[in-house]
């Protein structure tokens, strides 16, 4: 007989990339997008800390297999949004590591996106050049 396999789940956002990430008990494993973390992040350390932050954190490191499909926006934002989904996933483990995860900024959207550009400018804040005559 086949035992229930328990899955815990997190969405995270970050500009416009998206993660739904799933944790479940296991080895420390991380898989995103069907690849290991080290393909897919590649050699950024930041990025890769970034994403394990919330883990070691609470010292639940290399007790769950972390499950990513993220898309939309860059690297290090695909690395923001993991960790925020992480965050999200391990509170549903237990409501108990609100407090730390909340002094970190681990739960909190970060909300800012890119600008957009205004009619008459050459970007979003940057005007064309002024000639007095």
């Amino acid at each position: 007989m086949e035992t229930k396999k328990t899955y815990y789940w997190g969405t995270g956002r970050r500009k416009t990339a998206v993660a739904r990430v799933r944790l479940r008990p296991g080895k420390g494993e991380m898989t995103i997008n069907s690849k290991t973390s080290a393909d897919y992040i590649g050699n950024r350390r930041t990025l890769v800390r970034m994403v394990v932050a919330p883990l070691e954190l609470i010292s639940e490191d290399g007790k769950w297999d972390v499950f990513v499909n993220v898309k939309g926006g860059g690297v290090a934002s695909q690395a923001g949004a993991i960790r925020h989904g992480v965050s999200r996933a391990l509170l549903e483990v237990n409501e108990e590591y609100r407090s730390v995860l909340k002094a970190q900024g681990f739960l909190t959207r970060d909300s800012r996106v890119k600008e957009r550009k205004k009619p008459g400018q050459k970007g979003a804040r940057k005007k064309f050049q002024f000639s007095k005559r």
